[in-house]
C-alpha cells in the first residue's frame, strides 16, 4: 500500500495526514480482537455460574468458545500467508527493538518515539504471549475432556488467570483508544490507516524523522 501523507479537506483546511497501518496490519488488529472479545464473552459465561443459567445453553457456549479459538488461529494465519508479510516482518522488527528512549519513556521522562512508542511494545508482547498462552491452554482443557492423562489442575488455574489480566488489559487498551484525549486519535490510524501528520510529530517524532531523512 502506499505510504505517502495525503491531504484531506476539512472545514476549508487541509490538515496533513500520513499513512501509518498497512490494510494487513490493520487486518490482523480487528481479527484479534474480534475474535478475543467472542472468546472472552463466551468464557466469561462458562466461568461465572449466573450467567450460564442465564444462557441456559452451557454446551453451545462451550462450542462456539472452542470453535472461535480455532477460527481466530486459521484467520491469523491466513493473514499472514496472504497478506503484506514484508511489511509484518517490518512491524516486527520495530515492535522488538527497545533502545534507551524507550526505557527512559516508561520511566515518564519524555523521549522521541518511534511507530510504536515503549508501551505499545510491551503490550504487542503480552498479547502474543497470552494468545500463545491462551491457545496452549485452551487445547489441552478441550483434550483433557477427552483424555485424563492431559487433564491438570494447573491448566484451568492459567487460563482463568490470564482471563481476569486481560479483562484489565483490555479495559486500560479501550481508555487510551477510546477516551483519554491526547491518544483517541490513534484509532483513526487503526481504521483508515492515517493519522494527522501533527499529532505523530507529537507522540512519535523518531518515526517521522526516520521517514523525512529516508526522503520519504
Amino acid at each position: 500500500m502506499a505510504t505517502e501523507p495525503v491531504l484531506v479537506r476539512a472545514g476549508g483546511t487541509e490538515p496533513l495526514y500520513i499513512r501509518r497501518f498497512s490494510r494487513t496490519e490493520r487486518t490482523l488488529h480487528w481479527v484479534h480482537a474480534s475474535a478475543f472479545m467472542v472468546l472472552l464473552g463466551s468464557g466469561l459465561v462458562l466461568y461465572v455460574p449466573r450467567l450460564s443459567e442465564a444462557v441456559g445453553r452451557r454446551p453451545l457456549v462451550k462450542d462456539i468458545h472452542f470453535d472461535t479459538g480455532l477460527a481466530w488461529m486459521l484467520a491469523i494465519a491466513l493473514i499472514v500467508v496472504l497478506g503484506d508479510r514484508r511489511g509484518l516482518r517490518r512491524t516486527l522488527r520495530e515492535l522488538d527493538s527497545f533502545d534507551r528512549d524507550d526505557r527512559l519513556w516508561l520511566r515518564r521522562i519524555p523521549r522521541p518515539q518511534g511507530r510504536f512508542n515503549a508501551g505499545q511494545k510491551l503490550n504487542a508482547a503480552l498479547t502474543a504471549s497470552f494468545a500463545l498462552l491462551f491457545a496452549v491452554s485452551g487445547l489441552l482443557l478441550w483434550y483433557g475432556e477427552r483424555d485424563n492423562r492431559f487433564r491438570f489442575a494447573s491448566t484451568i488455574l492459567l487460563h482463568d488467570g490470564l482471563m481476569f489480566i486481560s479483562i484489565a488489559v483490555v479495559l486500560g487498551h479501550l481508555y487510551l483508544a477510546l477516551i483519554y484525549p491526547s491518544t483517541r486519535h490513534a484509532l483513526r490510524g487503526m481504521t483508515t490507516g492515517s493519522v494527522r501528520r501533527d499529532w505523530a510529530w507529537q507522540h512519535h517524532r523518531k518515526w517521522i524523522e526516520g521517514r523525512q531523512s529516508s526522503g520519504e
